[in-house]
């Protein structure tokens, strides 16, 4: 289910108002029989005026960005947290998790770290595993996030079965080379540079906690 653009008529009323004064303006000049000179200069006017309108409105539906299309995720609402953890961890991973959910256009957070998966929240996909793919593991490696605006042009998609099958967005956000934190979104290109920085943050966070604390038998 998408969400209609709330700025739609908006943007799309000089385009519609210039038009119809330009119209107006050709019908009234075709009935008149005889132009004077002040209805000469008021036509220009007007033209002038139809113009701005509309090229304003052009210039709207190029500046103005456009709200991204969400979806209804296909999953269910879930809260998953690795029982072994020490209650330190889980609370970190809650406050983390809750944050991103709240703060950020995130419906879906995964931490894996040290080869098991130890938080799940929000729509939850069909895995309840995290296997590391290729885009993951490319994230792992570099140690450097990795944005896809729009997963569903990305024949990698199939790698993320532990989010909900039509997620718009990933963000796959290194913990150091141990793990990873995967946040998928309802909507493609839909998190901002504030946004990224936000993730890296609590990632950063994550990761000297986790380092600290987490040993996985």
């Amino acid at each position: 289910m998408t969400q209609p653009d709330p700025n739609r008529i908006l943007r799309l009323l000089p385009l519609a108002v210039g038009s119809f004064g330009g119209l107006l303006l050709l019908l009234n000049r075709l009935m008149t029989a005889e132009l004077t000179n002040s209805q000469a200069r008021s036509d220009a006017l007007g033209v002038i005026l139809s113009a701005l309108l509309i090229l304003t409105g052009l210039l709207w539906q190029r500046v103005q960005p456009r709200m991204p299309e969400s979806v209804e995720l296909i999953g269910a609402q879930g809260f998953e947290l690795d029982p072994t953890l020490p209650d330190a961890i889980k609370v970190e991973l809650a406050w983390a998790s809750h944050s991103l959910l709240t703060n950020t256009v995130t419906k879906s957070v995964v931490v894996w770290y040290e080869g098991k998966t130890l938080l799940r929240r929000g729509v939850l996909g069909t895995e309840a595993e995290l296997t590391p793919g290729p885009i993951v593991k490319r994230a792992l490696d570099t140690e450097k996030p990795i944005y896809l605006v729009a997963l569903k042009l990305y024949p990698g998609r199939v790698e993320f079965p532990y989010l909900p099958e039509n997620t718009q967005g990933v963000i796959c956000q290194p913990l150091g080379k141990q793990g990873v934190l995967i946040l998928g979104a309802n909507a493609p290109r839909s998190y901002t540079q504030q946004d990224e920085a936000w993730v890296a943050a609590i990632a950063d966070k994550l990761a000297a906690t986790l380092d600290r604390n987490v040993t996985v038998a």
